[in-house]
């Protein structure tokens, strides 16, 4: 079976690597130069489907729980399962409460629990949830070791085309918010990224406030993720001063450490949605298209392309998944 991918993102390359497991001929075609600068490249990594049951339906939670298990399988050695720990100043101790109220799969810590997990953050906090079970990576490792991995597997990965190919049998459509669909809406995440060696974190720390959460994921190297702003917007321009300033901000009050870190980076990606935030694959003859995975790239991609993979490959299951968006 030759397939043809268009789109190096995280929904390409995943539904790319479970087809060539399978034994298919996958070729991706992408219109950037690299691996680098699409929506997944600006991501937090967060595999946290019981965090994102807050605000998402019970499909993100279904669909994601396999995740952290699939990308270690695929990549031995990128995921770090060392849980979510989910925080909210004094004043805010009630958005704790309320995002306990909507989640599952936690457990309530006191100040002592809190210095116990972070050393770092001793004495700031006095509340939290601990979610041990979720787990997260580094995309922009993932991705590009995903994409070496693919070569390796004899996958073609070409840059710099989207065209499309006559001898593939199947073609899909995994370029995001460039689809042409008139469904999709675009959803702008701003993240920053910052560097110092005066505070460690083992694990992401989503800081509840009533109208700016946010989270910080550690990488390698003493640099942190800071992000992501949710603002309904095409717009992929720079970063606005009012974004960095609220998540500069959000991060001090996390830790004052952060008040003398280096800003490395400012980046914007913009995501695909439907109006229902749920992602979909639908089908027309050879076409498929994988798109609306909104702000859970990482989370969602595995369960997708391996629905995906079964329905191209023949799984009797998938037939009827080609008709409909899963709810």
């Amino acid at each position: 079976m030759k397939v043809l991918i268009r789109g190096a993102g995280v929904a390409g390359l995943t539904l790319a690597h479970e087809l060539a497991t399978r034994g298919a001929d996958v070729t991706v075609v992408e219109a950037r130069m690299e691996i680098a600068g699409n929506a997944s490249w600006q991501a937090g990594g967060m595999l946290a489907p019981w965090c994102e049951r807050e605000s998402a339906e019970e499909a993100v939670l279904t669909l994601g729980r396999g995740s952290a298990d699939w990308w270690d399988a695929a990549l031995p050695g990128h995921v770090l399962r060392n849980g979510t720990l989910v925080l909210a100043p004094a004043r805010d101790t009630g958005e704790l409460t309320r995002f306990g109220r909507r989640t599952s799969g936690f457990r309530q810590l006191d100040q002592g629990e809190i210095a116990a997990l972070e050393p770092a953050l001793a004495g700031r906090l006095g509340r939290g949830l601990f979610f041990a079970e979720e787990a997260h990576l580094d995309p922009r490792k993932a991705l590009l070791a995903l994409g070496d991995k693919l070569l390796r597997m004899g996958a073609r990965l070409e840059f710099g085309c989207g065209a499309v190919s006559a001898t593939s049998e199947i073609e899909v459509d995994c370029t995001g918010i460039a689809d042409s669909c008139p469904e999709l809406r675009g959803v702008r995440g701003e993240m920053l990224v910052l560097r110092t060696r005066e505070i460690s974190l083992a694990r992401p720390v989503r800081l509840l406030h009533p109208r700016i959460p946010v989270y910080v994921v550690p990488r390698s190297e003493c640099l942190f993720m800071v992000g992501a702003t949710m603002i309904e917007c095409n717009a992929a321009g720079p970063i606005t001063v009012r974004s960095t300033m609220e998540l500069l901000s959000a991060a001090y009050a996390l830790h004052r450490a952060f008040g003398e870190a280096e800003l490395v980076e400012a980046g914007v990606g913009v995501r695909p949605a439907f109006a229902d935030n749920l992602p979909r694959v639908e089908r027309e003859g050879k076409n498929i298209r994988i798109n609306g995975l909104y702000r859970h790239g990482f989370l969602l991609a595995p369960a997708m392309a391996r629905q995906t993979a079964d329905m191209i490959l023949g799984h009797p299951a998938a037939k009827e998944f080609a008709l409909e968006a899963h709810r």
